[in-house]
């Protein structure tokens, strides 16, 4: 039976390599380029969820945003 899910990725360059992760699976891979390291975490999730044992989550979505932070290199960060 074929099924099909939507999952995110997040994509960092490490070095001259290009990694990407898959967190709602916890699942990583990496390319020499974007495009490469997206078809490589594909082909690591296909994989994983191949395997007859493998269940998704139910509601495990994602949400991302950005937030921004202001500091001063010569202090030392404030706890609350």
């Amino acid at each position: 039976m074929q099924y099909s899910h939507k999952f995110s990725a997040v994509i960092h360059k490490e070095g001259d390599w290009y990694v990407s992760w898959c967190p709602e699976l916890d699942i990583a891979s990496q390319g020499k380029d974007v495009e490469e390291a997206i078809a490589n975490l594909k082909e690591a999730v296909e994989l994983y969820l191949g395997d007859e044992d493998t269940v998704i989550a139910e509601g495990n979505s994602v949400f991302t945003t950005t937030f921004e932070v202001s500091y001063d290199k010569n202090s030392s960060p404030v706890s609350t």
